[in-house]
């Protein structure tokens, strides 16, 4: 089979010579020369990290320490300025201290896939989405996800990953929604806590980012975040906690933004208080680019390394701090003592990156498998799908460039199409505003899977053309967008464009139509009584055609749910306006660098997606945890282990089809709580034979059950009694028991 069709069915030949490129580039790589460690005894393997790190700290000058805590520079990231000889072209460098076998650290960009593919005719796997890859609810996803990551970073030669991200949904219209993973912190931090886990398995260190309440874009920069304690602890910082206790990764990025007044790379309380004594971080905290803005406070209230470098806080000014006093050299040895141990915990020491080739097919394959676990199937009215393969059957195919490719989310998350972005193909990177679609089509994907049946395609810029198409057609599907990226929020979770009249249009023209979403997060869909099927794909990867294929012929059975609330429209969230965009011209009023400084109180609390919805007994469109399946089923016999804190209760097919059933555990805590609303606490993906029935056994997951105490300045159980209820969703709950917990 031809590597056109092994890949993506439909590709081009400009993606072959650039995959050809990439062997031989890669293959050549840079040689660096080899440093003798056979007598330096950190090397040695049976010591633990901290020890290694104690050892080399004590051979080190001062120049070296500092040299260890800043980057070099903008490097790639900024034309003019220099790139240093040892790095791999990554968003960030530390220049390693060669003399004592310590390797430099190459910090890539990689939340969804490695960028910067194009900068030595690499290649790199795009993943789907992660707020997509959480519709899975899957762990073992989330590991895999890593791992393509991390394997594929070392065959580049670089030994850092900073993608990580867990800041949850509290804005739906976030422009970097779509590299988090969803508005609650307890399924958000145990995915990315256990992506993490897959990059660190591959020996490439990890981050996790952006803390913390880095929630929108619009301001990031100057917004200063009010939000008491207790409601960050659980909310925002308990989806950190989570998947810090599940990675353990080398890193924490801090975010742009202000926290209570102090930015969060120089905020005692986040790093100091909470990371590093109450999450025993062990990692060391790496800022934001460009987010440092001291020497002395920064460093004495818990920032370790500052990046790109060149903003001139960590170099010469840390120094000069250093030997006057006002940063205790303790402090510095702690800073490179958190670097160096991180680095021999995740191998990149005795283990480190050789070049060599990616694997395309192999990413592909694993990208192809996590988005069909993704895919979610939001409206089935009269079994319109799966469909048929039939030579009876015509398919009209709309819009969102459909006939070439999938969508991809922006900014730094951005990974570089092969052979160029399939609606615009060009040679070189992707640019930073660019809407970049990935060679996988649908359209050539749904003609194989139903090969004697009329499949055309209409572009939908022209909804007369687009009409008529469907009219003359058996199923019409209509492919939707919401392009989103760092560095802009959307003004409004409404789909841009002319897409939601060409909807109503097509609708109008076909009454079998069906409208696929490729979007960064919930959109409003004015039309959805007008259509008989909806499909939210994400931005699905570069297998993302042929899992959307898989799933619309019926090869694949749907279980993803959704992990946000998709609300009715602007009006039903928190802030019907996003946070500091009131008031701006619209041409301005996505940039997050035009706003002034200003305040933000999220008076919702804690109260994030679902739980702010069932408190204000709002009923969006689409609840958290819902999703749709080609077969059905039914839940019985809820008990609970008071003694345990553990459920169980059992799971039936009652469908024609195998499934996989994403069953979920709310709880509600006692009145003392002054709660009013439940929390996600435990979950598990159930595949079921039609018929078959399964147990499901489950821990309660002990965050879920606690409160934050401020006054205890820790987490608290509460005596009473707790409602547990179990079912398909957070708004479908038909079992309920109850946990009791004596004082």
């Amino acid at each position: 089979m031809s590597f056109f069709a092994r890949f993506t069915g439909p590709t081009t030949s400009t993606f072959f010579a650039v995959a050809v490129m990439t062997a031989s580039v890669c293959v050549a790589g840079h040689a660096q020369a080899k440093t003798d460690t056979s007598k330096m005894p950190w090397m040695n393997k049976a010591l633990s990290p901290d020890q290694r790190a104690d050892m080399v700290a004590q051979q080190m000058t001062l120049d070296e320490k500092i040299q260890m805590v800043h980057g070099t520079g903008w490097g790639v990231l900024r034309a003019g300025d220099p790139v240093p000889a040892k790095s791999n072209f990554a968003a960030g460098y530390m220049e390693g201290i060669e003399r004592l076998g310590i390797p430099g650290i190459d910090l890539a960009d990689s939340a969804v896939g490695a960028r910067m593919a194009a900068y030595q005719a690499r290649y790199a796997t795009l993943l789907p989405s992660t707020l997509g890859a959480a519709s899975s609810w899957d762990p073992d996803s989330a590991f895999l996800y890593g791992s393509v990551i991390g394997r594929e970073l070392r065959a580049w030669g670089t030994n850092m990953s900073i993608g990580g991200g867990v800041n949850i949904t509290r804005e739906p219209r976030n422009g970097r929604n779509f590299e988090y993973a969803g508005e609650d912190p307890i399924l958000a931090g145990t995915l990315t806590g256990n992506l993490e886990k897959g990059v660190l398995a591959q020996h490439v260190m990890s981050d996790i980012k952006h803390y913390a309440l880095n929630d929108q874009e619009t301001g990031r920069t100057v917004v200063n975040v009010l939000l008491d304690k207790k409601a960050m602890r659980e909310s925002d910082l308990l989806a950190f906690e989570v998947s810090i206790g599940i990675a353990e990764p080398s890193a924490v990025m801090c975010s742009y933004n202000l926290v209570e007044g102090d930015h969060a790379c120089e905020n005692d309380y986040l790093l100091n208080e909470v990371l590093k004594k109450d999450f025993k971080f062990k990692g060391w905290v790496v800022s934001d680019w460009g987010a440092t803005h001291s020497t002395v406070k920064s460093a004495l209230n818990g920032l370790d390394q500052e990046m790109p470098g060149d903003e001139n806080y960590f170099n010469a000014p840390l120094k000069k701090a250093v030997e006057g006093g006002q940063v205790p050299e303790a402090r510095l040895n702690d800073m490179v003592h958190r670097i160096l141990r991180s680095m021999f915990a995740a191998g990149v020491v005795d283990d480190p990156p050789i070049r060599s080739v990616v694997d395309p097919f192999r990413g592909r394959d694993d990208a192809q498998h996590i988005a069909e676990e993704s895919i979610v199937l939001l409206k089935n009215a009269d079994h319109i799908l799966p469909l048929k393969s039939s030579a009876a059957n015509s398919i009209a195919i709309i819009g969102s460039h459909a006939d070439v490719g999938v969508l991809s989310g922006g900014g730094s998350a951005q990974v570089d199409a092969p052979g160029g972005n399939a609606a615009n193909p060009k040679p070189g990177g992707s640019g930073w505003t660019e809407h970049v679609y990935f060679p996988s089509s649908p359209l050539k994907n749904i003609q194989a899977h139903s090969p004697q049946a009329s499949v055309r395609y209409a572009d939908g810029m022209d909804t007369a053309a687009a009409v008529s198409l469907a009219k003359s057609s058996a199923i019409a599907i209509v492919f939707v967008n919401q392009p989103m990226q760092e560095d802009m929020d959307a003004v409004t979770i409404a789909l841009p464009g002319n897409q939601n009249a060409l909807v109503d249009a097509v609708a109008a023209a076909n009454p079998n139509t069906i409208v696929v979403i490729e979007n960064g997060g919930p959109v409003s869909m004015p039309w959805i009584d007008h259509v008989k099927g909806v499909v939210e794909m994400w931005y699905p990867g570069i297998g993302g055609a042929q899992a959307l294929a898989n799933i619309l012929f019926g090869n694949v059975n749907p279980s993803g749910k959704l992990p946000v609330t998709f609300a009715k429209d602007d009006a039903q969230l928190p802030n019907p306006v996003v946070p500091g965009l009131a008031g701006l011209p619209a041409t301005e009023t996505t940039q997050y660098h035009k706003v002034a400084p200003f305040d933000l109180r999220y008076t919702e609390g804690a109260k994030v997606g679902y739980k702010y919805f069932e408190a204000t007994r709002k009923q969006p469109l689409f609840p958290f945890g819902f999703g749709l399946s080609y077969t059905t089923y039914a839940y019985s016999g809820l008990t609970v282990d008071d003694a345990q804190r553990t459920v169980h209760f059992t799971v039936r097919n009652t469908g024609p089809h195998e499934g996989t059933e994403i069953a979920q555990v709310y709880v509600s805590l006692p009145a003392a709580a002054n709660e009013n609303y439940k929390r996600l606490s435990a979950w598990q993906r159930v595949k079921l034979a039609p018929g078959e029935s399964k147990e499901v056994t489950l821990p309660l997951h002990p965050l879920s059950l606690t409160v934050f105490n401020t006054d205890q300045d820790g987490w608290q159980l509460l005596a009473g009694d707790y409602i547990v209820t179990a079912g398909p969703s957070s708004s479908d709950n038909p079992l309920k028991a109850t946990l009791h917990v004596h004082p």
